[in-house]
């Protein structure tokens, strides 16, 4: 196993674990010796994942909606493992496009609570826990969305934009206690979130947006992800990394 990308023994917590990058992190992770917590609304989907898998995992059900359902998690990884060294804030997502003028108080609140207010209640459990450990590394999953314009997701894109803007003053305030923390940004990736959506049928048209020409494999997401998680990467936080195959190159 690449020394870089080794986990043996670290206890990483995943939010939205059931599908995309979330099911793929836990599979990575799993594979290189880590134990797991996994926490999804889709409790279902959870335990197929969990069967899947080889190492030690816990799974709960888990709204991240819900700001006693994030500390429950992370309590859950506290019991079973006595502490918690990584988490991916990687719940979210918007399966329709909607016009700036459109937007409902409603929607707007939905979008909020499920990408920013879930990051935030990630963290705000997770990283007393890490501080008792010594440090941690948190990675917060935002969007190409979260870094420039994005038209007709603008409730989710100002959802997205607070995800870059909790991680880098987040990192900043815990970087004493050796604790990073980073964000990804990537652009339309091959997930449910896109392949069950309203995006679906624009899968041809959003590849065109980007210098490579085709939309991200949840692979080349992970991958980043992992790289980010590496108890070798010591020097890297309060960034905002774009995985968009050129896109924010224009």
């Amino acid at each position: 196993m690449d020394p870089l990308l080794d986990f043996t023994g670290k206890v990483v917590l995943i939010t939205g674990a059931a599908s995309g990058f979330g099911a793929l992190l836990a599979e990575s992770f799993d594979a290189r010796g880590a134990r797991l917590v996994l926490g999804d609304i889709d409790e279902d989907g959870l335990g197929d994942i969990a069967a899947q898998l080889r190492g030690d995992v816990l799974t709960m059900g888990c709204d991240v909606t819900v700001e006693a359902d994030c500390a429950a998690l992370v309590d859950a990884a506290v019991e079973m493992y006595g502490g918690l060294d990584i988490a991916i804030n990687n719940a979210g997502g918007c399966s329709q496009m909607v016009a700036t003028t459109e937007v409902s108080e409603e929607f707007l609140d939905q979008q909020f609570a499920l990408n920013a207010k879930s990051v935030l209640f990630g963290m705000k459990y997770q990283i007393p826990v890490m501080q008792e450990r010594g440090g941690g590394a948190i990675i917060n999953v935002s969007s190409m969305a979260g870094l420039g314009g994005a038209p007709k997701l603008s409730a989710y894109g100002a959802a997205k934009h607070a995800v870059v803007g909790m991680t880098k003053t987040a990192a900043v305030e815990y970087a004493r206690d050796n604790i990073r923390i980073n964000a990804v940004c990537p652009f339309f990736a091959l997930t449910p979130l896109v392949t069950d959506s309203d995006f679906n049928d624009m899968t041809g048209f959003l590849a065109q947006g980007s210098p490579m020409k085709r939309l991200g494999e949840p692979g080349e997401i992970t991958d980043v992800i992992l790289m980010l998680s590496s108890p070798a990467n010591t020097y890297m936080t309060g960034q905002a990394i774009a995985i968009d195959g050129g896109v924010s190159a224009y």
